[in-house]
């Protein structure tokens, strides 16, 4: 848990920043790679990739903006956080669909390159928040919990004494997704040789990303914000309220997508 790892001068370099960026740049070598296994140029999925990149950052901060109160728009800290997932992921979606549009490529064989790089992008991107000491979990006496530093409660708030002034040990759900999403990028790459139709690798990782956030939130124990209500109103947070339609959604497409194979083959 090191949340800088040096500094220029008074200018700190922070962990979480550094793994962001070697995650990001490791997510688009693969996109353009598998995407050149499905004929699509390898220059434009480095377009799409970088404008996209850029959609998601905005995306993340947007949702921060609804889902978490008292955030200054104007801070260094709104500016340095990593935002929201979620919304990250439909920002960065929304422009890759409109992208996809203007260059006249093939929307689903698109997002199947891109699907994996986004899980392997997620490892790197958890390990940050890890190194960072924010998205932590509930106290646990589990023999992995784990105890964060003066300088992590310092930059994120994350807690390290309990109400005794006793060493706090906390679920390190950073972890638990980081090393999943590895395990999904695998799964994921593996599908993608295999794949029965365009647009089933967006669709699978639609469906178990969806599933691994909504378990991992019942660990989390950091503010995540109430968007609209909802979360007061069922329980369940914003994420995973989230979860549950991005899930609902990627099974209606699954189905889609079924189908409409099916009926292509028929005619054949």
């Amino acid at each position: 848990m090191y949340p800088e790892l040096f500094r220029i001068g008074n200018f700190p370099i922070n962990t979480y920043g550094v793994l962001l960026a070697i995650g990001l740049l490791l997510a688009l070598f693969i996109a353009a790679r598998l995407g050149a296994r499905d004929g699509l140029p390898r220059e434009r999925i480095y377009d799409l990739g970088l404008w996209t990149i850029v959609g998601g950052l905005v995306g993340s901060k947007i949702l921060m903006l609804f889902t978490e109160e008292g955030v200054n728009f104007f801070s260094l800290d709104f500016l340095r956080s990593g935002g929201v997932f979620y919304g990250g992921f439909l920002g960065g979606l929304f422009t890759l669909v409109f992208l996809i549009r203007y260059y006249k490529l093939s929307f689903w064989k698109v997002a199947d390159c891109f699907a994996p790089g986004v899980a392997l992008g997620q490892f790197f991107g958890r390990q940050g928040c890890f190194s960072a000491g924010c998205c932590w979990g509930k106290p646990t006496n589990l023999p992995w919990g784990v105890h964060f530093t003066e300088l992590g409660h310092e930059n994120t708030g994350v807690p390290i004494y309990d109400s005794a002034g006793d060493a706090l040990h906390l679920h390190p759900t950073q972890l638990y997704e980081s090393f999943v999403m590895l395990a999904v990028f695998g799964i994921l790459v593996y599908l993608h040789k295999r794949k029965r139709f365009d647009g089933q690798i967006l669709i699978a990782y639609g469906i178990i990303y969806s599933i691994v956030r909504f378990t991992i939130e019942f660990f989390r124990d950091d503010p995540r914000g109430d968007l609209f209500g909802l979360t007061t109103l069922t329980g369940l947070s914003t994420s995973q309220i989230i979860s549950l339609i991005v899930a609902a959604g990627a099974v209606v497409f699954m189905i889609w997508r079924l189908r409409k194979m099916g009926k292509a083959i028929n005619r054949g």
